[in-house]
């Protein structure tokens, strides 16, 4: 098939004021020279088998403005986010992801679909969780710093069906590929979570259901494999992590684009994708806004939430990104610091290019070729974020910082010991950042955390860590 065909991009020459790039595109001994616009959908990329990206230096763009129009697509300009976002993929896709956009901004307006998601959210997620106040770790950051400091909520996303936010946007898209009238079902993931929400809602809805996982990532979350596979989910084993998983998913749907329906739990790729996980996620951030004006009052002064590809932070900011005295902070995984080559820190380090169908920030070398990331939480290790995550960068609406492996190990325990509640190692990298912010600011400030996920998959590792023994670090007497 044309779509698994290899090609091959590199830019010769890109306008700062018009946009348009040189690219030299070589299929085989054969080369073309074009002039291609940016900010339109009209650049095609092998996103399934190349892992090279499009360089586009960071000195060589004008910064953009913070627009008004905050939900960022414009008319003409549908899944671009500034310069970022759009459709990088073969010509054979096109017309697929044209049918999931119509097909997706139909059932924003169907009644009755959205009838039935409410009751799925409702009677089979679990929805709404809870906004949770953390007190004793709200007292904690109080006792350290002389009795001043914030209010702590906790977003309990991991009270869902399935332990994470994942379930939102799984069940959703499952039932479009019910609509379509597809009959299996193919994702990626990497933590599992993502895995086990796709797992239960295709049981549910009676679709087949294939899973792809990194061999690396089976081995650290063998429990989610367990699950998935007793959910009734055929499980492949891909060599390598959650972007090699994502590539063999890719090709695995392309194979079969008239029976199969590829349910992405990440806010990257072509669009529609990201817009498609992004709404369906953005139900955290709207429950976050009427709780928060039941319990004091008004709306949230901080969100956090921690950043790997970006679905579970969008999902809390995307109601609030209008609402400029709300701070929006993501946190990144700091791994082994952010000198090392051991870090999943894209909006920290990465620059601007094209991988897996859209433009973002990527963690690449000079040549272009992606660099392998890391995390203690795997579902953090993607070397991409979200497009319009890189747009809110760039225009300063949300801020980032990273935490390393080890702050977020112990902000998992921390939380453990004080609330009795066990965070997943992604999430724990929020938590983490507690440490940095809480001393920041005054008393009464009112901060909402994501809670993505529980801790259940990573406990054993979290046990037994090599960086100390759990016991010595948060002894069961100790008082916290």
């Amino acid at each position: 098939m044309a779509c698994n065909m290899r090609t091959d991009l590199l830019i010769s020459q890109i306008c700062p004021t018009s946009g348009h790039v040189s690219v030299k595109r070589r299929i085989g001994n054969a080369s073309v020279v074009r002039a291609v616009v940016v900010d339109h959908n009209t650049l095609v990329k092998d996103i399934i088998g190349s892992t090279r990206s499009l360089i586009m230096r960071r000195p060589t763009l004008p910064k953009p403005q913070l627009v008004e129009e905050t939900d960022h697509e414009r008319k003409g300009c549908k899944g671009k986010f500034g310069r970022f976002g759009g459709n990088f993929v073969p010509e054979t896709l096109i017309s697929c992801l044209s049918d999931l956009d119509a097909e997706f901004n139909l059932v924003l307006h169907d009644a009755q679909f959205q009838a039935e998601l409410a009751t799925a959210l409702r009677d089979y997620v679990g929805r709404e969780t809870p906004l949770y106040f953390a007190e004793r770790l709200t007292n904690h950051y109080k006792k350290n710093n002389n009795g001043e400091g914030p209010d702590i909520y906790l977003k309990r996303e991991d009270l869902n069906h399935g332990g994470a936010h994942k379930i939102n946007n799984a069940i959703a898209q499952a039932m479009i590929a019910k609509r379509l009238g597809r009959k299996s079902v193919v994702a990626a993931t990497g933590a599992g979570q993502h895995g086990v929400a796709t797992a239960a809602a295709c049981a549910k809805l009676s679709l087949q259901c294939t899973i792809f996982m990194g061999t690396k990532d089976m081995e650290k979350q063998s429990s989610n494999l367990v699950l998935m596979k007793l959910l009734g989910a055929e499980v492949k084993s891909v060599d390598g992590n959650f972007k090699d998983a994502t590539s063999e998913a890719f090709r695995e749907w392309v194979g079969n684009l008239e029976s199969s329906y590829y349910l992405t739990g990440t806010v990257v790729g072509p669009h529609p994708c990201p817009s498609m996980v992004r709404e369906f996620q953005s139900v955290i951030g709207k429950e976050t806004r009427r709780q928060a004006m039941e319990k004091w009052g008004g709306k949230p002064d901080v969100l956090v939430a921690c950043v790997g590809s970006g679905s579970n932070a969008l999902g809390l900011f995307h109601e609030f990104i209008k609402e400029k005295d709300v701070r929006l902070i993501g946190v990144e995984a700091g791994g082994f610091g952010l000198e090392s080559d051991k870090h999943s820190a894209t909006l920290a380090k990465g620059d601007v290019g094209v991988y897996h169908g859209t433009m973002s920030y990527l963690l690449q070398d000079e040549e272009g070729q992606i660099i392998r990331p890391h995390s203690v939480g795997v579902g953090l290790e993607y070397p991409a974020v979200g497009p319009e995550l890189s747009f809110l960068k760039d225009t300063g609406r949300a801020e980032y910082y990273s935490v390393t492996d080890k702050e977020a190990l112990d902000a998992c325990q921390l939380l453990c010991r004080l609330e009795g509640i066990i965070p997943s190692l992604e999430a724990s990298h929020a938590l983490a950042f507690l440490n940095k912010l809480c001393p920041t600011l005054p008393t009464g400030t009112k901060v909402v955390v994501n809670c993505s996920g529980r801790g259940d998959k990573d406990a054993e590792m979290i046990l037994n860590h090599k960086y100390y023994p759990m016991e010595k670090q948060f002894p069961a007497s100790q008082n916290l």
